[in-house]
């Protein structure tokens, strides 16, 4: 079976996997193996378990889609990480996100601080007035 994570950021993980379990939302784990019947579900915040020959992966998945369609999965996640262990997964989630979000609050105050500038350019130069 092929199996595809997706988020905003780009594909995570495109490979070729022997079984995948999905924790999902409202419908508890399942396991899907070759040749299994469509499905679609949701993920608020749970998993996906990789099974690829004798390694075992899993992708910690926030707010995601999983369908399974004739032995081909997509996942599509607002935020997905991969790791060796559901809690390593989640911790590198966790700490991806804190710096995004610090991120963001530089990237705004920079932007208060550019637009700050932007008026003070113009009232200096009087644009604007007739």
């Amino acid at each position: 079976m092929k199996i595809s994570i997706v988020t905003p950021d780009g594909e995570l993980y495109n490979e070729t996997v022997n079984a995948v379990i999905v924790s999902a939302s409202n419908n508890g784990d399942y396991e899907i193996l070759g040749d299994h019947l469509p499905i679609v579900s949701t993920i608020d915040t749970g998993y996906i378990k990789l099974f690829q020959g004798n390694l075992v992966y899993y992708v910690v998945v926030i707010n995601g889609v999983v369908e399974n369609h004739h032995n081909k999965i997509t996942c599509i996640a607002q935020d997905a990480f991969i790791g060796e262990s559901k809690e390593e997964a989640m911790n590198n989630l966790i700490e991806i996100r804190k710096n995004r979000i610090e991120e963001n609050r530089e990237r705004n105050v920079e932007l208060a601080k550019a637009e700050k500038e932007l008026l003070k350019q113009i009232k200096q130069t009087g644009a604007g007035h007739i």
